[in-house]
């Protein structure tokens, strides 16, 4: 409460005896009395006096700061220890803090110099009271008391600088919020992102703007700054050409929250036009002064737009440079904030930039359809490629298979195939673009995305399926509408459109283009399943007599003398005979090749690279195939003749090594035949039914299911070393050693030939005992005979040596490789170290 009237007039007394200049100046002398009263008021209501200790400390600190002669604490320490003795004081403590509250209150120019000019901030403004010097009476206002800051004012005023007043600021200050400059105040923007932008106040000598308003408009200034890089983004956007989808949906948002931000603004400026238009009342500015607006409660006001703003213009200068999907995955970059706030917006901000991400999206997955103009997507379209299709057979019939025609003819390969092989068309038409991919989206259900749509494209527009309609309303009813705030449902989504499309392209594929008869007729014939099918084709010819319509005659006959008569007419109007290029000396089975021709979807999984592999493998086990049926002839053109008419003891000893010979080569080709066919194209066949059988994964997964089976065949059937520099040499071994059972069957047949004009000779040499008539001719030299006995087995040891020392440098080569199937093929040729022990016996006669 305010002290009692009756003390205003000793208070009077005891500031005119104080200062002796307020004895004629009324209004200093009210001025100092109100501010002892505030003083006085700010004591009223403790309980407790201030320690007397602590108060001495408090002086004599404020006398060392303030005052320029060392004997002010020696002079307060010896006045204070006199009032401490005087009994005539009780309240003794309280009057020490008066004089230094008084002390430590602003001061006017006609203040004593004892007094500061510092005075501690409050929170409460005591009463005012106006005292008449005539009455000794105060009256108490309304509006109880001044502030400090009233107090200044009133100071600055009468020294010249006068404050300028909070409308003027406010008005300016709104200004400056949306970019513009105000009158006393200017917002200078940068020209280059390396020029920093100003805030400049006018130079008014009528006014002065205090250092802490300064500091509050210039928290407002960053946020017309902001304003100012989010408005000009959009309005540079709004006539750019090319501006992509996505960018156009981050402009939309940035334009909704300016329109916020203008409503804010326009609520602001209302509500101080409000608290503006009082009757200038002390109540008016009473109220005003608790629910007008001010710098500080502007400030406040705008607080959460100052966040808001600074993620904005964040986004502003990231996506510059970016476009599309990067964008999004710009923006989603900025959630993974702590602040509540910051997330909030960014989710708000990142839901309405993804909406054309999802369109997108949503069409790609559920029909297979691109409409990306502004090349915002994670996927791509290739321009060259964008209007190619597959050109479907005339006459395909149900499952891939017609059977309507009969006889057998080559097909050309433009026929058979389209405008684009299956397999460039399907990689290249469409391509996946990792940079353009948003963070929310995993790599995984990204790919499945792009196979769910290349391989929903593929069936409407390369397989022309009929049931599309059907695919389409089950892809429909996979999910609802695709939004960056249901990923959980975005991705059962995926998983379910991936697994409608890929169930339906591989039913298209075995159901209606039979690729799995394709597979076996492949199998059958690339890789010689049809045994019997190579037996048939007689090339003994020499290569420069061969045409290809003479391999056309063979492999017709072939076909129609085997089992292979059987098979569907699709398949075999698809095989067809080439001839490689030859050189002196060849014959038809080292130039021979067969081909498979397949066409347009099937090409898709046997394109041409695997188409080459295939033939590859058929050279390889061609070649086995030609040498197994010459060493079959062979073996039995010399175990019938050995019981009839090659009974020569002398030679005895030399047949039974030829024999021997021949059974160790017999036993090497069946041992490669076996290991080719059962350990490597059988147990890959099985695996590739199994994937097959299970129908998992999309096209791209059975083109690789594909692919791996027949690299496998390719590696494991050449036995391909994964060492630099040996990869051909093992193969090359292998075509070695086969060259050499080629020259060992024509020596033998040398051999067979001298041994029957031997036994012809000595048949007639015991015609001639009996006086029987006998051909001259047989009687010959028996010079030249035996010269050219030794030559013929010369080069049999010499073959059979050869061969055995090469099977046991393949089996060493063997033992040491790295795949297990192809060390397991030279334990099989090595049966019980047979060439290790017989390298032994060799080491051990050269010894």
């Amino acid at each position: 409460m305010p002290p009692p009237s009756t003390n205003l007039s000793t208070l009077a007394q005891l500031v005119q005896n104080i200062v002796p200049e307020s004895r004629h100046d009324q209004k200093l002398r009210e001025e100092l009395i109100v501010q002892c009263q505030d003083v006085l008021s700010s004591r009223i209501g403790q309980n407790r006096e201030p320690d007397i200790s602590h108060l001495t400390d408090l002086v004599k600190r404020y006398l060392s700061q303030t005052s320029q002669s060392s004997t002010s604490t020696l002079c307060f320490t010896n006045l204070l220890s006199r009032l401490l003795e005087q009994p005539v004081l009780t309240r003794k403590q309280a009057a020490v803090h008066f004089l230094h509250s008084l002390a430590s209150a602003p001061s006017t120019s006609s203040a004593p110099a004892f007094l500061p000019t510092l005075a501690p901030p409050r929170s409460l403004k005591p009463p005012a009271q106006s005292f008449h010097p005539q009455t000794g009476t105060a009256d108490v206002k309304k509006p109880v008391g001044k502030s400090k800051a009233e107090v200044l004012r009133r100071y600055r005023e009468k020294m010249g600088h006068a404050q300028l007043p909070e409308d003027a600021l406010l008005r300016d200050a709104l200004y400056i919020l949306q970019g513009i400059s105000g009158k006393y105040m200017k917002l200078v923007e940068g020209d280059d992102k390396k020029t920093e932008s100003k805030l400049l106040f006018s130079d008014d000598p009528n006014f002065a703007i205090s250092a802490p308003n300064r500091t509050l408009i210039h928290r407002l200034a960053e946020l017309g700054h902001l304003y100012t890089r989010v408005a000009t983004f959009v309005r540079e956007r709004e006539g750019k050409v090319g501006v992509g989808m996505i960018e156009q949906s981050l402009c939309h948002y940035l334009e909704s929250q300016l329109t916020e931000y203008y409503r804010l603004i326009a609520v602001l400026e209302s509500q101080m036009h409000l608290s503006r238009s009082g009757n200038g009342s002390d109540e008016a500015k009473a109220v005003e002064e608790e629910t007008g607006l001010t710098l500080k409660r502007l400030e406040v006001w705008i607080d959460d737009w100052r966040l808001r703003l600074r993620m904005m213009s964040v986004c502003v200068e990231g996506c510059r440079n970016v476009s599309g999907g990067a964008l999004v995955n710009l923006i989603h970059s900025y959630t993974e904030n702590g602040d509540p706030f910051v997330r909030k917006v960014t989710d708000e901000l990142l839901e309405e930039v993804s909406k054309p991400f999802f369109a997108l999206l949503h069409k790609w997955l559920f029909s297979g359809e691109l409409y990306d103009p502004f090349s915002e997507f994670f996927v791509h379209l290739d321009p060259e490629l964008a209007h190619v299709q597959y050109v479907q057979p005339a006459g395909l019939q149900q499952n891939g298979i017609s059977s309507t025609d009969e006889g057998f003819s080559s097909v050309d390969n433009d026929e058979i195939n389209g405008e684009q092989g299956g397999l460039r068309l399907w990689e290249s038409k469409y391509v996946f673009r990792k940079e353009m991919l948003p963070a929310f989206v995993e790599e995984d259900f990204a790919r499945k995305i792009f196979s769910t749509g290349k391989s929903l494209n593929f069936i409407r527009y390369s397989c022309h399926d009929s049931d599309w309609v059907a695919t389409r309303e089950k892809l429909g009813n996979t999910g609802g509408t695709l939004q960056y705030s249901d990923i959980a449902g975005l991705e059962r989504s995926i998983d379910a459109a991936y697994s409608i499309a890929s169930q339906r392209l591989f039913d298209i594929f075995f159901e209606k283009f039979g690729l799995l008869v394709h597979l076996k007729a492949l199998k059958n014939y690339m890789f010689l399943g049809h045994g019997d099918f190579a037996d048939s084709p007689n090339l003994s010819r020499p290569a420069n007599t061969l045409y290809r319509h003479n391999l056309t005659a063979k492999l017709e006959e072939a076909i129609r003398s085997t089992n292979a008569q059987n098979d569907p007419y699709d398949v075999l109007r698809r095989l067809d005979a080439r001839m490689l290029e030859y050189t002196h000396g060849e014959i038809g089975w080292d130039v021979f090749t067969l081909e498979y021709k397949v066409d347009a979807p099937i090409d898709t999984v046997l394109d041409s690279e695997t188409m080459v592999s295939y033939v590859r493998v058929f050279s390889h086990l061609w070649k086995m195939k030609r040498v197994e049926g010459t060493l079959t002839a062979g073996w039995m053109r010399v175990a019938g003749g050995s019981r009839t008419f090659l009974r020569i003891p002398e030679l005895d000893i030399e047949w039974h090594q030829i024999r021997l010979t021949m059974a160790e080569m017999i036993h090497f080709v069946r041992q490669m035949q076996a290991y080719c066919h059962l350990e490597v194209i059988e147990c890959q066949w099985k695996k590739l039914m199994e994937f097959i059988h299970k129908k998992e994964g999309g096209l791209d997964a059975l083109i690789a299911a594909h692919r791996s089976y027949v690299d496998s065949i390719d590696k494991k059937v050449l036995l391909w070393y994964p060492k630099a520099g040996k990869e051909e040499n093992l193969l090359r071994q292998i075509r070695e050693l086969l060259e050499t059972i080629l020259q060992f069957r024509t020596a033998m047949d040398d051999f067979y030939n001298y041994t029957l004009a031997e036994c012809a000779r000595q048949d007639s040499l015991k015609d001639q005992r009996r006086g029987l008539y006998t051909d001259p001719r047989l009687t010959q030299d028996q010079t030249s005979t035996k010269e050219t006995l030794s030559r013929i087995l010369q080069r049999t040891r010499e073959y059979g040596a050869t061969f055995s020392e090469r099977v046991q440098a393949l089996v060493l080569a063997l033992a040491v490789h790295p795949d297990l199937d192809c060390k397991y093929l030279g334990i099989r040729l090595s049966f019980s170290d047979f060439y290790k022990t017989k390298r032994d016996k060799d080491a051990a006669a050269k010894a």
